[in-house]
């Protein structure tokens, strides 16, 4: 099917909208003819009918529904595909679209190359329609061919917007560019992003006393209102493992940022959850452990002809998941690695600069463009200016890799605070990881004393303070479960 052959008739109130569509389009080799409302879409479409029409919704006089009703009511003008092409993004407006019958509905801004896809799968479908009923059919089997297309298309819609559910729209737009016809096995991009990793405390023992019924109801309470905080903060769900997420971060510089702030609420919205944990037939409330880590990974198809998944993979996965197991040996909630710490002071170092951050797909073109952001901003700042409280906890050689790395346990940020008791006593501490680094074992102890008097449940203050009391020969040395790291490394 040539596009030359093919006539497109845009109609948009907008001089700027028309111009735009009208060179998009002429690049694909459509011929375009405009209209600058809907009265005069009418006229223009009962002179020289087009192949299809893509339809502004808001005009004056007539919109875009009414002239879509008027076509439909025209016997030579009521087959001709009708895209609506609006900034209108709610349900009712959709719905009204549909009982229009309108044959697609794409908001304001729209993705170039969906839209162009399908224009042509539409175009095509039509010109089977066409082929159909020219066919030697009766005039009952064309009637028939044309609903089943109908239908078709818009079970096709459907299949699409269901689709979505169980793939993010960021992994489609990486595997299926030019749509869902375009996903391959392979196909993968290679990238820095952030992956967090959550995971629930006891889950098996809680499974084993209750019935599935139950525990499937409270997991999905529970996936709900983690997804909630994932997505509020620039990430998406890659996966659920059973009772654990795989969340990743990509969309901007500060990826890991945004991690962090995901991880704080996660923490907060557990707390909300657990005020009613008893009507979920659940004996105790939930715990959780999270582990980020930031690095490179390619996110992409993986499987067979037969049975393909989209993934992310890389040594930024695995290390996130060994971070969220350490949660459990060290008795804490959120600990993230030295890489991701690292990105969250340059960002924020950054922005104290005024260095403009860019971003994947919106990025600040010029230094003057971020001033003026951060000016507007100045009673509430952006995101990543927010104060990240967090302390050094070890050093340690994670299973199945041979470089030590340095492991921190994230206590909240500015604004949203879960662990105010570990904050009040960080300076004393970090006076008492000092001492321990250095060998000054009885001054370390002190201090780590003097936190577990203030903060009686701080676990990694009572192993540092055992640790040192063996150092002193205070206790006779035994083998502990979480080998802290050696001091003067």
């Amino acid at each position: 099917m040539s596009n030359k052959q093919l006539c497109i008739l845009v109609v948009d109130d907008e001089q700027n909208n028309l111009i735009l569509l009208e060179e998009l389009l002429a690049l694909e080799g459509y011929t375009t003819i405009s209209a600058n409302n809907g009265k005069q879409a009418l006229q223009v479409a009962s002179q020289s009918p087009p192949d299809l029409i893509l339809l502004d919704v808001m005009m004056p006089e007539i919109d875009g529904f009414e002239v879509c009703q008027s076509l439909r009511q025209n016997e030579k003008l009521k087959t001709i595909p009708i895209i609506f092409l609006t900034a209108l993004d709610d349900e009712k407006s959709k719905l009204k679209g549909l009982e229009s019958m309108g044959d697609d509905y794409i908001t304001k801004p729209f993705n170039t190359r969906l839209l162009l896809a399908k224009v042509a799968n539409i175009l095509q479908l039509n010109q089977i329609r066409s082929q159909a009923n020219k066919s030697e059919n009766s005039q009952k089997l064309d009637t028939q061919s044309n609903l089943q297309l109908s239908a078709a298309l818009r079970i096709n819609q459907l299949l699409s917007d269901k689709f979505r559910l169980f793939v993010p729209e960021q992994f489609l737009s990486r595997i299926a560019p030019e749509g869902l016809n375009s996903i391959q096995l392979g196909d993968g991009t290679e990238e820095e992003l952030t992956v967090l990793f959550c995971d629930i405390r006891g889950f098996t023992a809680i499974a084993e006393s209750q019935n599935a019924r139950d525990t499937f109801k409270w997991l999905n309470s529970f996936f709900q209102r983690m997804s909630v905080c994932i997505s509020a903060n620039q990430g998406f769900i890659d996966k659920f493992l059973g009772d654990a997420i795989m969340a990743v971060f990509d969309k901007y510089e500060c990826h890991s940022f945004n991690a962090l702030k995901a991880a704080v609420m996660m923490q907060e919205s557990l707390q909300d959850f657990n005020v009613n944990y008893q009507k979920y037939n659940l004996k105790e409330p939930l715990n959780i452990g999270i582990g980020i880590h930031t690095g490179i990974a390619v996110i992409g198809t993986l499987g067979s002809e037969k049975r393909m998944d989209s993934t992310v993979i890389g040594d930024v996965v695995n290390t996130a998941s060994r971070l969220e197991s350490l949660t459990k040996t060290y008795g804490c909630s959120i600990i993230v690695s030295e890489q991701v710490i690292s990105e969250v002071e340059i960002c924020q170092n950054n922005s104290q600069t005024a260095k403009p951050i860019e971003t994947k797909h919106n990025s600040l073109n010029s230094q003057e463009n971020f001033c003026n952001q951060i000016q507007n901003n100045q009673d509430n700042p952006p995101n990543y200016c927010d104060k990240i409280y967090y302390r050094w906890i070890d050093k340690v050689t994670l299973r199945g890799k041979q470089k030590a790395v340095n492991i921190y346990e994230l206590l909240g940020t500015e604004n949203n605070i879960i662990e105010p008791e570990k904050i009040t006593t960080l300076l004393l501490f970090n006076k008492g990881i000092k001492g321990w680094k250095f060998g000054k074992y009885a001054a370390a102890l002190e201090y780590f004393q003097q936190v577990k008097r203030l903060n009686s449940i701080d676990n990694i203050a009572g192993l540092y303070m055992e640790l040192c009391r063996e150092k002193l020969g205070l206790v006779p040395m035994k083998k502990n479960d979480v080998n802290l790291a050696d001091p003067n490394f």
